[in-house]
């Protein structure tokens, strides 16, 4: 296959992944403590070889430049705020993560609507356990009906303090891998956030900004299809050339 023709996969390539990247962004624009997710794009250099093999380039020659979907990272600007006075709404100011408890091990979210269990453990939406500072589970009694949350995480009832909500924060924040839209996989170590915040009975919105997110993908859809017409023309001749090719040699 020419170049050309590489060159110009390789951007529709980009910006497919480009397209799904915005879409996942909308399909979670509701979603409590969702965090935007941007692609980094790069150049991708690559010599035209020549037919000894030699590294210099050949005469005419030039550096191809292919574009490569280097790699995806979030948007860490906090969402704003949406006060719901439920007691087991929490929200993070500043850095960090709750600890989840799933049966793939322990994950990350910032989605801070938390229920109580029938066995009286805290856990999120999905019925999966929320985690203290030292990994274990956070259970209410039955006669725990008032909760307050303190800044730092702290959990009390009138019956007296309950626990400490684990907040950490990963070593190495580029490490962390989605699954879906509430919970983040860590690649790294974690670290518990020395001076957590937290403000109970609110919830962190999503940070997408939707009008820009579908602006963005509008224009993402342009460019492909800008592309995709290029491809299909650069295969039409190529196909004029080799029929014409084949006539002559007829």
């Amino acid at each position: 296959m020419e170049n050309t023709t590489t060159i110009a996969l390789s951007r529709l390539v980009a910006q497919s992944r480009a397209m799904d990247v915005s879409a996942n962004n909308l399909s979670n624009a509701g979603t409590p403590g969702f965090r935007t997710e941007r692609m980094l794009f790069s150049d991708w250099l690559m010599r035209e070889p020549t037919s000894t093999g030699s590294s210099s380039l050949p005469p005419g020659g030039r550096v191809l430049s292919y574009t490569q979907d280097r790699a995806t990272y979030r948007d860490k600007q906090e969402g704003t705020l949406t006060h719901t006075a439920n007691q087991l709404d929490l929200a993070i100011n500043g850095d960090g993560f709750f600890t989840i408890n799933t049966p793939r091990g322990p994950r990350l979210s910032r989605s801070g609507h938390f229920e109580r269990a029938p066995d009286g453990t805290i856990t999120d939406a999905t019925g999966q356990p929320l985690l203290d500072t030292t990994g274990q589970k956070l259970t209410l009694t039955p006669s725990d009906t008032i909760l307050t949350v303190s800044a730092n995480g702290t959990i009390s009832s009138q019956n007296g303090k309950i626990g400490q909500i684990g907040i950490v924060a990963p070593d190495d924040p580029n490490k962390m891998r989605a699954e879906g839209g509430r919970l983040l996989a860590s690649d790294s170590a974690t670290t518990p956030v020395a001076a957590p915040q937290m403000t109970q009975g609110a919830l962190e919105d999503s940070n997408v900004a939707p009008t820009q997110e579908l602006t963005r993908m509008m224009t993402d859809l342009r460019e492909f299809q800008f592309t995709s017409q290029f491809v299909s023309a650069e295969a039409d001749r190529q196909q004029s050339a080799i029929d014409k090719i084949t006539q002559r040699r007829s």
